[in-house]
């Protein structure tokens, strides 16, 4: 037996096929939809808190930095990011806001209000566990006000 190639019809690549396969009518219009990164980030550090300090300052260093000009609020931060580490860090003090929670309000309830608002471009939380509905709560308030959201676990 022998294999003819037939000419007339071009090759496609088994990658061209596959979108060739998806691939709309020539009538119609591409659906219009738009790529969202994720909205809620984790990191979870765990060691000595100077190690744990040494791993965080330049994350949250970049984040005060960043080209949009709102806040990076963190709310309600553990006791070993004092002010006076916020400081040292080297932080852009005038972009960083830090929010306790009064009255018995929850930090969750505080951190969907400062990121839905819009008056942040990332909030930061410090929580041992997220429920998938706190997850979901925190991702809605992102988009909302086109934020992120930063839940951090310390293990220090």
């Amino acid at each position: 037996m022998q294999y003819r190639s037939d000419t007339s019809r071009p090759q496609l690549s088994l990658f061209e096929g596959v979108i060739a396969q998806r691939a709309l009518p020539l009538c119609s219009a591409p659906p219009a939809y738009s790529v969202r990164p994720e909205s809620l980030s984790e990191l979870s550090l765990s060691g000595s808190i100077d190690h744990c300090h040494l791993l965080l300052t330049p994350i949250l260093r970049e984040l005060s930095e960043a080209d949009d000009k709102r806040w990076l609020t963190l709310i309600a931060p553990p006791a070993s990011l004092s002010g006076t580490w916020l400081r040292d860090s080297g932080l852009n003090r005038q972009r960083v806001i830090l929010l306790q929670p009064r009255n018995g309000q929850p930090p969750l309830e505080l951190a969907c209000k400062a990121l839905g608002s819009g008056c942040s471009h990332t909030v930061i939380t410090w929580q041992d566990k997220l429920s998938n509905t706190e997850r979901n709560r925190l991702r809605a308030a992102a988009s909302l006000g086109e934020a992120r959201s930063l839940n951090i676990r310390l293990g220090c």
